[in-house]
This record gives C-alpha cells, sequence and structure tokens, in this order.
C-alpha cells in the first residue's frame, strides 16, 4: 500500500476523532457552566471571535488568489493561516461558551429572558439572526471534517481529490467565517 494513502486514512480517522470531540463539546457547552475566578471578565471574546473569524475569510480570499495564480507555496501557506485562526477561534469560542451564560438575541435587559415586548421590538430582525445563525452553526459543524479531509489530501498528495473537494469546501468555509462576524455584529447590542 502507499505511503500516503496509509497516511491519509490514519489522518482520516484522526479527523473524524477530532470533528466527533469539537461536537461533543459544542453540545456540552451549553449546557454546562464552569464558573471564573472573581474578577476575571470574558466580555472581550465576542469581538476577539468575529476578528478571527473576519481575518479567516480573508485569508480565506488570499489563498483562492494564490491557487488561481497557480502559486501552490503561498496558497498552502495561507490555508495554514486560515486553520490556525480557526483553530484559536474554536478553542476561544468553546473556552468562553463554556464560561459565559448565552446572549439571547433582543434582550434588552440582559435578565436572559426575551420579554414578550422585547420579542415584538426585533420581531423581523430577530428572524433574520436566526436564520443566519442557525445556517453559520449548522454548516461549521458540517463542515468540519471535510476541512480537514480537504486538507489531508493536499497534505497526502491527491492533489485531484483535494481539488475536487475543495471546489464545493471552500466556498462553505467561507460562508461561515463570514456570518460568524455578521451574526457577532447583530447580537452586540445585546452583550451586558
Amino acid at each position: 500500500m502507499d505511503a500516503n494513502l496509509s497516511l491519509a486514512r490514519k489522518l482520516n480517522v484522526y479527523a473524524w476523532i477530532i470533528s466527533g470531540a469539537v461536537l461533543f463539546l459544542v453540545g456540552l457547552m451549553r449546557r454546562v457552566k464552569i464558573d471564573l475566578p472573581a474578577g476575571w471578565d470574558m466580555s472581550f471574546l465576542p469581538p476577539f471571535h468575529a476578528t478571527l473569524n473576519a481575518l479567516t475569510a480573508v485569508v480565506l480570499l488570499v489563498a483562492l488568489y494564490f491557487i488561481k495564480q497557480k502559486n501552490i507555496e503561498a496558497h498552502r501557506k495561507a490555508i495554514y493561516v486560515a486553520m490556525g485562526l480557526s483553530v484559536l477561534f474554536l478553542l476561544s469560542y468553546v473556552a468562553y461558551h463554556f464560561t459565559t451564560p448565552e446572549t439571547i438575541f433582543g434582550d434588552a435587559d440582559g435578565n436572559g429572558v426575551l420579554s414578550d415586548a422585547e420579542r415584538l421590538e426585533v420581531a423581523g430582525q430577530r428572524t433574520v439572526y436566526l436564520v443566519l445563525l442557525l445556517t453559520h452553526i449548522v454548516l461549521a459543524a458540517l463542515i468540519l471534517p471535510f476541512i480537514l479531509f480537504t486538507f489531508i489530501r493536499a497534505y497526502t498528495g491527491q492533489f485531484e481529490k483535494h481539488r475536487k473537494m475543495a471546489r464545493w469546501v471552500w466556498p462553505l468555509w467561507f460562508y461561515v467565517a463570514i456570518t460568524g462576524p455578521i451574526a457577532y455584529y447583530m447580537l452586540a447590542p445585546y452583550y451586558q
């Protein structure tokens, strides 16, 4: 068996394990809250997350530009940066949500409950926000293993398979990277 295919199979297993662990943590962070030491404040993280997502989107555009120019080495470096930014985002995002109560779109008084008056105040905007957020979350969950598989294909020299996957993985990854900051800016007025 070709050494690259053997490595690809092993890496695919790791990709599934990582994807499963991430989905488990994301599901768990909504149910489990960890108390922070007195004086600790994680409120700086949501804008940091939006910035990481926005930077990822920019780097993905740079990576696309480089591959269109057939500059494979620059493309590779850009993808490494995009993946690094995404990992940093993920670690920070999970830490934030394990330690901080969820912010509700439209909860103007910050009491954690969306009253009828608050719901009426943001009626149409809330629907737009929830659709955007839902597509962002679902696609982020679904695309993670495929980002890893696409990367593995290139890493192990399976360039034709890499190209075929990247044609549909890149736009979805880009969508997730763009909608993250948009969701943040829509939610920003309700952070306490």
